[in-house]
């Protein structure tokens, strides 16, 4: 098969939602028609039943809640689908969007009776700054919610995005029984639902005007059918391809992925809708897939997946050419040629050594230390990197240290690791050496899993003691001179720290602090993140 041909196989796409609507339950049930799993798990399963396939850590088992994007791949349709499965909590969104740098288009899961909520909208915002295609799927429809259309105009006057309903639900609120689907122009009945989702639930397929279905629904619900198509027809968007691969226009589809409601019809036709991977832009000009040579970026990194061998994998996006077990490549930040060995791909932390792989594909390499976040790694006769990715100021701080000073060198290893993932932000008290650090994070669940992590990777207990700071600023005088405590008027009025690259930091309690710092330092600039210093 040529270069060609597989990247038109590719769909590699996000799932983004608010949390619980379920997101983690969707992705598993496109795993159950992929073939890929053969009895569907609840996220929020009883002890009898099984865990969902993409929450592999245990916290996670525990808190009924993604924390971490996981990777999972399969096959279906002649495409290979890379999905990747990311946390909807607002505390990990920095992992969400260092995600969403590496797919195509995204998958926006709504909750049926909350329709949009907070942090739906700032991950479609980012999505939207991408021009990302997004495809929406309303969920729980097993439960009572909003009406259709109205769940339609919301998505539309809330989010800004027009909307096509490819498929419509027949029946009432909570029971529905079936869809229109409006691109086949068929109605879909579904039998009723015995093994509570885990297995492919079974349908029939009726002409839209087929007097056994008409029974089977009731003549209220088809006239009530007829009425909303028509309305949708005379009043609702056109649909228009160009317009969904520009990120303008949502396919929207109505299911549950609960029950199996939908599913794979919904899964047929993002396969076709969906755009294969797209060009990347770099310092060289844009990098397109079918370029020969090899180009990759890596948006993720994780330590102990697999708690036996204590490994640490970097997770890349195959942006061109043909990536191949043991090749040599550039890699950008060290400006060094490397091997890369033991590429694995995924179903969560179940894994597999490849030989091969193409743009669009999520790998997984066994990494030693030397990648980062954003990294670019490309064939050496095409030096180039590709855009950066966006970092975000922390908002929660806390000192960290471990109780028992005898784990000092797996407490700061634990820490070194888990902010080479991007997990936490880290900075040094100034003359306080490695028996103390303080932590950044987004938001405050990040801390908890920090100490869940430490504790079950590491074998470290920590203290932690939260800071009363929530803002912090880079530091940089106009003059060159190097800022300290000793050249900073009003630097006793919040903590003052150095990053890992030993740039001065300053926390402070909130906006009025940093004003007075910035009116009585008159050459000092004060920065966000450091990477605009």
């Amino acid at each position: 098969m040529t270069l060609a041909e597989e990247i038109s196989k590719r769909r590699t796409f996000a799932i983004i939602s608010h949390p619980d609507a379920g997101k983690t339950t969707l992705t598993e049930k496109l795993l159950l028609y992929g073939g890929a799993i053969h009895l569907a798990g609840s996220i929020k399963s009883r002890k009898t039943q099984r865990h969902a396939v993409s929450d592999w850590m245990e916290i996670e088992k525990q808190r009924g809640i993604s924390v971490t994007s996981s990777v999972l791949q399969f096959d279906y349709g002649g495409c290979r689908i890379n999905i990747l499965d990311t946390p909807g909590h607002q505390d990990f969104s920095e992992d969400t969007y260092r995600t969403l740098m590496a797919v195509d288009s995204a998958v926006m899961v709504l909750d049926a009776a909350k329709g949009v909520e907070a942090q739906t909208k700032k991950l479609f915002k980012v999505c939207r700054e991408r021009r990302i295609p997004i495809f929406t799927f309303i969920n729980k429809l097993d439960r009572y919610g909003k009406v259709p259309l109205d769940l339609l105009d919301e998505v539309e006057k809330v989010l800004g995005i027009s909307a096509y309903p490819m498929n419509f639900p027949i029946g009432v609120d909570g029971k529905y029984l079936g869809v229109y689907d409006r691109q086949k122009n068929r109605v879909e009945l579904f039998a009723e639902d015995t093994t509570h989702g885990q297995s492919e639930r079974i349908s029939e397929i009726f002409a839209p005007d087929d007097p056994d279905m008409i029974k089977k629904i009731g003549q209220a619900n088809y006239d009530a059918l007829q009425d909303d198509l028509t309305l949708l027809d005379e009043a609702g968007e056109d649909f228009d391809i160009d317009k969904i691969n520009a990120g303008d226009l949502t396919p929207t589809f109505f299911g549950s992925a609960m029950t199996n409601f939908g599913v794979q019809n919904f899964l047929e036709e993002y396969l076709k809708l969906a755009p294969p991977p797209a060009p990347r832009l770099s310092d060289d000009g844009v990098i397109e897939p079918d370029d020969e040579k090899f180009s990759a970026f890596v948006f993720k990194i994780q330590a102990n997946m697999n708690p036996a061998h204590r490994d640490r994998l970097a997770f890349i996006r195959i942006c061109s050419g043909k990536f191949e077990r043991n090749m040599q490549v550039w890699h950008a930040p060290s400006n060094k040629i490397i091997k890369l060995a033991q590429p694995q791909q995924f179903l969560a932390q179940e894994r597999q050594i490849i030989d091969e792989a193409f743009p669009g594909d999520i790998v997984g390499l066994f990494d030693p230390g030397i990648f980062g976040i954003g990294d670019t790694i490309a064939d050496a006769a095409h030096k180039f990197r590709f855009e950066e990715f966006p970092t975000f100021p922390p908002e929660k701080f806390a000192r960290v240290q471990a109780k028992d000073t005898m784990k000092r060198k797996q407490f700061a290893k634990g820490i070194e690791q888990l902010t080479q993932e991007g997990a936490i932000q880290l900075f040094y008290p100034v003359g306080m050496g490695n028996e103390s650090f303080v932590v950044g994070t987004v938001g405050t669940l990040q801390f908890e899993v920090l100490q869940y992590r430490l504790k079950s990777e590491y074998g470290v207990d920590v203290l932690l003691t939260m800071l009363p700071f929530e803002v912090a600023r880079w530091l940089k005088f106009s003059t060159g001179e190097k800022v300290t405590p000793a050249s900073l008027r009003g630097a006793n009025r919040g903590m003052f720290l150095l990053d890992r690259q030993e740039n001065p930091v300053l926390l402070v309690e909130n906006e009025w602090a940093l004003g007075w710092i910035s009116e009585n330092n008159p050459k000092l600039s004060m920065y966000s993140t450091p990477q605009e210093v």
